[in-house]
């Protein structure tokens, strides 16, 4: 019996099409999450239509974006103003980060640094006074600086502008060097001395404690040498006095800079009737709360007021140096 052949033997069977049911499958498939992303490519970001922000690019901006985030923090804790800023691109419209961050990173920077004992800088010499009886005026610093003190003369740190603004401000002929600090009482009838004897890096190394405890041996100098005024470099100098001698701290809106009431004479005695007291800003190159002008705006009536005084006493003839100028601008 001759068997039929099959003209479809040998070759391969047709391949069978997909049902409607396969292909949604597949469709699902290709939305589905895949944890892993395919070699070769790489995630891409939704863009947000109100913000605009794409890819890598931030909505925060820095005062300078290459900066790392600890030197952003760094920043903050410094006190610069609006230093994280976020801006909508499309509303052109501003507004600082969170008060939180900024409250963290000025934690972070007070831990770093703080109240130093006496012993820390045990090492370096004791500033001496420039002050002899019957000065025009004499300067109260906080205490000496760790320049100051190595070098043994008042306000010798390059950024302190103590010297520049003595000049500018008229309370001398010229600008002095910080080594001809003891030249002062005989040229220009005035003198240095701090609140505090002993040497810190900065203020935030001495205790309120302490500056109170000193207020009565500096009221003690101005009974002994007697000077017409005393010129307090700085707000903290005269909050500490105001706390020693009234007994409670000063109130929001009792501070005022320039020449105090009558009342607040320091150091009356007898026939002395104590120095009034003259707050000027601090001179510290790390104070950058006022701008250079407006210090000045502050010295500026002492300095009228010495020059007045030496006249008056026959004193406005003071020598100068050849080779300085008498001008400056800040």
């Amino acid at each position: 019996m001759v068997q039929e052949k099959n003209p479809h033997a040998g070759l391969e069977s047709p391949t069978k099409r997909p049902s409607f049911k396969g292909k949604l499958q597949r469709k699902l498939e290709d939305f589905s999450f895949s944890p892993t992303t395919p070699s070769g490519s790489a995630p891409t970001r939704r863009r947000s239509p109100r913000l605009g922000v794409t890819g890598s690019s931030s909505s925060v901006e820095t005062w300078s974006p290459s900066r790392s985030p600890k030197r952003k923090a760094d920043e903050i804790s410094d006190g610069s103003p609006t230093s994280l800023i976020v801006k909508s691109p499309r509303s052109g419209l501003s507004a600082l980060a969170s008060p939180s961050s900024r409250k963290m990173a000025q934690k972070s920077k007070k831990r770093g640094s703080g109240y130093a004992p006496p012993e820390t800088y045990r090492h370096l010499n004791l500033l001496p006074d420039t002050i002899v009886p019957n000065l025009i005026c004499v300067f109260v610093g906080l205490n000496p600086g760790i320049k100051t003190a190595q070098m043994g003369h008042a306000y010798s740190h390059p950024s302190n502008h103590f010297w520049r603004l003595l000049h500018l401000s008229g309370l001398t002929p010229r600008r002095f060097d910080p080594t001809e600090d003891r030249t002062l009482p005989a040229l220009c009838s005035l003198g240095n001395t701090n609140i505090v004897a002993r040497p810190t890096r900065d203020q935030s190394e001495l205790s309120k404690e302490e500056m109170d405890a000193s207020v009565d041996t500096l009221v003690g100098k101005m009974r002994t040498f007697k000077p017409e005024a005393v010129c307090l470099v700085g707000k903290s100098i005269w909050e500490s006095i105001f706390r020693t001698t009234h007994g409670r701290p000063m109130r929001k809106g009792e501070f005022k800079y320039g020449w105090q009431d009558e009342s607040e004479r320091m150091g009356p005695q007898g026939e002395y009737k104590g120095a009034r007291v003259f707050v000027a800003t601090t001179t510290s190159g790390l104070a950058a709360a006022m701008k250079p002008e407006e210090k000045l705006a502050v010295w500026k009536p002492l300095g009228d007021w010495v020059q007045q005084r030496r006249a008056e006493r026959d004193l406005s003839e003071l020598p100068s140096s050849a080779g300085v100028e008498d001008a400056e601008t800040v």
